[in-house]
């Protein structure tokens, strides 16, 4: 599980997550504003998480931008602990935060983590 964490350190700083674990399940957190269902792609593949997100920015036509430092765009590989698997894994998004439930089993096949919204 210390790979992930130190993963998690190395996202971008607009990205904050939390992990927590049980015995069943961990639980990652991402706060992820302006991120919909429509927008994110999860998977898990060859031990690994996979997500690709995009935020959507509505800028008003009379404004120009002075600064931009929001990024559009999150595209993070995490590996996973070694007991957790991409089989039975969920994911939900609402109010700008992801949190993505994987299991825990002793493989980690590949699979699609479908994403809804809360």
């Amino acid at each position: 599980m210390s790979a992930l964490r130190d993963a998690l350190r190395e996202l971008p700083d607009a990205v904050f997550a939390d992990l927590l674990e049980n015995d069943e399940a961990y639980l990652l957190v991402l706060d992820m504003p302006g991120v919909t269902e429509e927008t994110i792609d999860i998977d898990v593949t060859n031990g690994r998480l996979q997500i690709e997100a995009r935020r959507e920015k509505n800028v008003p036509m009379e404004f120009d931008y002075v600064s931009e430092e929001r990024p559009l765009f999150l595209d993070a590989e995490l590996p996973l602990p070694p007991d957790a698997t991409g089989a039975g894994a969920e994911a939900a998004v609402g109010r700008g935060v992801l949190e993505i439930t994987l299991p825990k089993q002793s493989s980690a096949p590949d699979e699609s983590v479908p994403v809804t919204s809360r």
